[in-house]
């Protein structure tokens, strides 16, 4: 009989479906390092990140025990999948997030909208200058990376819905989000920008 040490990821989750919780508790170490650092990447912020962690390994146990886990090689794959779903039904879940529909010519000088913006007047002139400065940065994305920044946060598609819509991979959606992401860090940076919201 194989060591549990010597076993795949693929075994470790099958003889964790049988019954054998130290196949689970050595799936959680191999894999905890990269979940944890993909899921806080996304949310800068290790409390957030922590909690959609330990649900990301929730779910992955549910699936397992009713029975929703076969093998395909990949169980890596598989558990980023569930990490990458539970981060963005927390975005969706997040209230203070706005979302605007862009007109028909793709226009996004609505994204400055008072609607968008709450608090006192303070407040206001800090999210209005805010999001004019994010408009001004939105604009001088190249297209490509601009639309991808659109469908995902102004229209909440997936990258998969991302990918399909733009006949690219979803590694390339990805890459033009990441790519977007920096571009505008940098160019805030350049600029003088600080792109915060006050509450």
């Amino acid at each position: 009989m194989k060591k549990i040490q010597d076993m795949t990821d693929e075994e470790l989750a099958l003889s964790y479906i049988d019954g054998n919780n130290r196949a689970f508790d050595l799936l959680l170490l191999r894999n905890q390092s990269n979940i944890y650092s993909y899921i806080l990447f996304i949310v800068h912020d290790r409390e957030t990140a922590e909690d959609l962690f330990q649900d990301t390994f929730v779910k992955a146990i549910a699936y397992m025990q009713d029975g929703r886990y076969t093998t395909s090689g990949k169980f890596g794959g598989w558990l980023m999948r569930i990490a990458h779903n539970t981060v963005m039904d927390w975005y969706r879940s997040l209230a203070q997030f706005h979302f605007v529909e862009a007109n028909k010519d793709n226009d996004l000088s609505n994204i400055s909208d008072p609607s968008l913006v709450v608090g006192n007047i303070e407040n206001q002139y800090v999210n209005s200058q805010t999001l004019k400065d994010v408009r001004r940065l939105l604009d001088m994305l190249p297209m490509i990376q601009r639309e991808v920044v659109y469908m995902r946060f102004y229209q909440q598609l997936s990258f998969k819905e991302i990918a399909e819509t733009t006949n690219c991979s979803i590694n390339t959606a990805l890459g033009r989000m990441r790519y977007a992401v920096l571009n505008m860090r940098r160019m805030a940076k350049t600029y003088g920008m600080t792109l915060q919201l006050s509450i």
